[in-house]
């Protein structure tokens, strides 16, 4: 019975990662019939193979980021708190930043006041 399932789990990804290389390949067949017209043969093979590298340079670097160990006993500030989030949720994160965004356009007088007391920073201690 383990057997069936680890075969079956098997088969599964070995169709997963076919059909993730039938649709890599497709890509890569439209975006050369896309760019060759506009920019001929050669160019449109070279901005092809530059997508794969920057997509390849991209996964390399999310693997990187997941392989680095971190310490959760280190005692972390506002700031570095933040950007785990940020790494952790990025499409809240976005949220975040568009929210500001828009609260900024729309209260130029908060805009200021914050930047205001960002810049003051804190008073020192005695």
């Amino acid at each position: 019975m383990i057997l069936k399932k680890a075969i079956l789990l098997a088969a599964a990804v070995a169709a997963l990662a076919a059909a993730a290389a039938v649709c890599v390949v497709a890509l890569a067949f439209g975006l050369y019939a896309a760019l060759s017209p506009h920019l001929g043969p050669a160019w449109a093979a070279a901005a092809v193979a530059g997508a794969a590298a920057l997509v390849l340079a991209l996964g390399a670097s999310a693997a990187m980021l997941n392989a680095a160990p971190r310490r959760k006993d280190e005692a972390k500030d506002l700031i570095a708190r933040a950007f785990d989030l940020a790494r952790e949720k990025p499409m809240i994160a976005g949220a975040a930043i568009i929210a500001a965004a828009v609260v900024a356009l729309r209260n130029p007088k908060i805009t200021a006041a914050l930047v205001g007391a960002f810049l003051a920073g804190r008073p020192a201690k005695k």
